[in-house]
């Protein structure tokens, strides 16, 4: 039968590592932390559950997470950021998965996300299938920002019933905050990569981009916090490309 190591990556995480820990007590065979010097009450916090507490540097998403995972023992990985939870149903359904006999090489997650106290259960925020858990050693994490799970070969995925619940953002002022930076590193990223931003691409991706998420994905559905994730998201694209488009400029004079 497969034992789960459960991997997270932290710093200053202290107002959602409790909430992490506590719903991998029945699922987990070890925790590992791999946190980036914290400076709040983060490790503290670690120290009241049974983990595995290492401190290391941090040297980006994927190389920080790709060193997690090497420290794990057990057979399979679950992979889960501090600020995600897993669901009643999703624990029994990893319960479920820990008896099987002949289990798939990895399996798929639906993240369900917690924005300012509402659920959003539309838009592009929802479904957002997520590999989460997959036989050790056949994938590694690969990307700066939005990393991505690469696998070894071609392999089988199955799905695991029930929510990976996300608590993303507990402020529309730190959603913006973070936007600013991601959009940030995406547009160095892309001008890194030669990629180009006309005015057409400015002008028009970020409006096609809202009415999309707002109106065809059902983000109106939402409400106002509905409203206020496609608005942002779609001001994010913006900024990615205003950025990228003014980095191209500073090159060429």
């Amino acid at each position: 039968m497969p034992k789960i190591s459960a991997v997270i990556i932290t710093y200053n995480e202290e107002r959602n590592i409790a909430r992490c820990l506590e719903s991998l007590q029945k699922v987990a065979d070890e925790v590992i932390v791999v946190d980036s010097f914290s400076t709040d009450k983060t490790k503290d916090i670690c120290s009241s559950f049974k983990v595995k507490f290492i401190e290391k540097e941090w040297e980006g998403y994927s190389t920080t997470k790709n060193y997690a995972n090497s420290l794990a023992r057990y057979d399979y990985i679950l992979s889960i950021d501090a600020d995600e939870a897993l669901s009643p149903e999703l624990i029994k359904s990893a319960l479920k998965f820990k008896n099987d006999s002949n289990p798939m090489p990895a399996y798929r997650l639906n993240r369900l996300t917690n924005y300012c106290g509402k659920w959003i259960r539309h838009g592009s925020w929802y479904p957002d299938r997520k590999i989460r858990l997959w036989k050790n050693g056949i994938a590694q994490w690969e990307g700066d920002l939005h990393e991505q799970l690469k696998f070894n070969n071609i392999v089988y995925i199955g799905q695991l019933s029930g929510k990976l619940y996300h608590y993303s953002f507990y402020s529309i002022s730190q959603h913006v905050t973070q936007i600013n930076r991601f959009t940030d590193i995406a547009s160095e990223t892309d001008f890194n990569k030669d990629k180009h931003a006309g005015l057409l691409k400015i002008y028009f991706m970020p409006k096609w981009k809202f009415f999309r998420d707002y109106f065809l994905k059902l983000g109106i559905i939402d409400g106002y916090y509905g409203y206020i994730v496609c608005k942002l998201s779609a001001h994010a694209k913006f900024l990615k490309y205003t950025k990228l488009r003014q980095k191209l400029n500073n090159a060429n004079k």
